[in-house]
């Protein structure tokens, strides 16, 4: 059974869970905070990032791009639709947003609210500054207007269909969910295709998540919400 080096509200760590998930695959989840550098951790991945997959026989895959890839390669079955499209141009859009998604987004919203709410509470005497919770909330509001437009426009983030550039963003907003970030009322596109994507089996573990001391804001795992 491959085993998986995450943080459970880690966005890059979702997203391969949420491609396990989707593909059937078990995998053996090993929960570890990476900013506390254990030795272990560093000994397979000197930036102690995650996702880190680790298969019998096989070396470390380290990083986010190559566990999916990983992910892909080895587990895509043939017996359901990957979550890459088969037409170049399909592709081509897929890769734009999860560049979008995994560069841009978490760049401007994701760490910053991650390492406020999440990185710091292992810190002793540091506390959330709210200034930069501010502006990592309106650079938000800017990702969704954007994320609107184009639910609007489509019925899947990259076009027809449902790519792994939804669950990158489904990774990420479910991430900042659990912690209260993502003003829902004026989302409304991103809103619907959210509680659709929210409802698919391989969410579901997802919701399930809990952090020790952060109890999970209202509505997170609520379908209806």
């Amino acid at each position: 059974m491959p085993r998986l080096l995450q943080h459970r509200l880690d966005p890059a760590s979702r997203l391969a869970r949420l491609m396990f998930a989707e593909y059937g695959v078990p995998v053996e989840l090993e929960d570890i905070k990476p900013w506390t550098r254990e030795p272990h951790l560093l000994e397979i991945n000197p930036a102690a990032t995650v996702p880190i997959l680790v298969d019998e026989g096989e070396p470390p895959v380290v990083g986010v791009l190559a566990v999916i890839h990983a992910i892909e390669e080895r587990y895509s079955p043939s017996a359901v639709a990957g979550l890459f499209p088969a037409r170049s141009s399909d592709r081509a859009e897929t890769w734009r947003l999860l560049d979008w998604v995994l560069l841009k987004l978490n760049d401007e919203v994701t760490r910053y609210v991650f390492e406020e709410k999440i990185v710091k509470r292992d810190k002793r005497g540091a506390t959330p500054d709210p200034g930069v919770l501010r502006v990592a909330k309106a650079n938000l509001v800017e990702h969704m207007l954007y994320f609107n437009w184009l639910f609007a426009t489509r019925q899947w983030i990259a076009g027809d269909a449902m790519t792994l550039a939804d669950f990158a963003l489904a990774a990420h907003l479910s991430s900042l969910d659990y912690m209260g970030d993502v003003l829902w009322d004026t989302s409304i596109e991103t809103r619907q295709w959210y509680a659709r994507i929210k409802s698919r089996p391989a969410f579901r573990p997802l919701l399930s998540d809990r952090v020790a001391g952060l109890p999970a804001a209202a509505g997170y795992a609520d379908l209806d919400f």
